[in-house]
């Protein structure tokens, strides 16, 4: 149990990766704080972690929003007692050209996959420091190192990303708090399927273009949480600041 006694914070954690991530957590032994806008699936995560001989509990926060991500640290400190690991996993996706994008939507993007990893980081890092250390991982993204079409705001906020965390590596390495994002390729989420809405393309399609890469198949969650579980467990306690690609392949000819 690679994570024993851990105590995390999973953003994004309804659904998808952040979902993944928060039962793989919890069966390497971590108590996981599972929050996200959709309290419906959240309640429904946490309680299959339960099940499952976990420990967890589900908080509603926008973490857009101060309050909501002091208020997502407070209920952790309450349940646990202490932050040991931050996954920063809540994002969006608009796929669009620069003229073509609103400017709510611009906003939007940068708040949720930008703006939540300062406030909650902001929050978090204090505790981190008062404990000894701790493991923030932040979701980048395959398109934070290289660019996509019709992706301008997510490739700008997931490039943000990646050179985010390699600010926070240097700030707070001598807290012995380490920093390090995952990059995600192209995996079967939800949210890539509403992709293929917002670009009019059959589903079944985009996902077969999408899986146009060395290993020949999208990812799946799993594929990326055990990622995540390597960047937030002690087999990488000497890795912060890194950018942790993860995509089958499909960078391998561009960077």
């Amino acid at each position: 149990m690679q994570l024993a006694g851990k105590i995390a914070i999973v953003t994004g954690g309804a659904s998808g990766i952040g979902r993944a991530t928060a039962e793989l957590f919890a069966l390497e032994g971590a108590s996981v704080v599972v929050a996200d806008v959709n309290e419906q699936a959240g309640r429904a995560a946490t309680e299959l972690i339960a099940k499952s001989g976990g420990r967890a509990c589900f908080e509603r926060a926008d973490v857009t929003l101060a309050d909501d991500c002091r208020r997502l640290v407070d209920r952790a400190l309450r349940e646990f007692g202490r932050i040991d690991i931050l996954l920063n996993n809540a994002g969006i996706i608009r796929r669009a050209t620069i003229l073509d994008l609103s400017e709510e939507d611009w906003d939007r993007v940068m708040a949720v996959n930008v703006k939540s990893i300062y406030l909650l980081s902001r929050e978090v890092i204090p505790h981190m420091q008062k404990s000894g250390g701790g493991s923030i991982i932040n979701t980048a993204s395959g398109w934070g190192l290289a660019g996509g079409m019709r992706a301008a705001v997510y490739c700008a906020s997931k490039g943000a990303v990646v050179l985010l965390t390699k600010a926070m590596a240097l700030d707070h390495g001598p807290q012995k708090i380490r920093v390090n994002c995952i990059c995600p390729g192209d995996t079967d989420t939800g949210m890539l399927r509403n992709e293929a809405q917002q670009l009019g393309e059959p589903s079944d399609h985009f996902l077969e273009e999408a899986a146009k890469r060395p290993l020949g198949r999208v990812g799946s969650p799993a594929d990326i949480a055990h990622a995540v579980l390597y960047l937030a467990s002690d087999a990488s306690s000497f890795v912060t600041g890194a950018a942790l690609v993860v995509d089958g392949g499909g960078l391998a000819g561009t960077i």
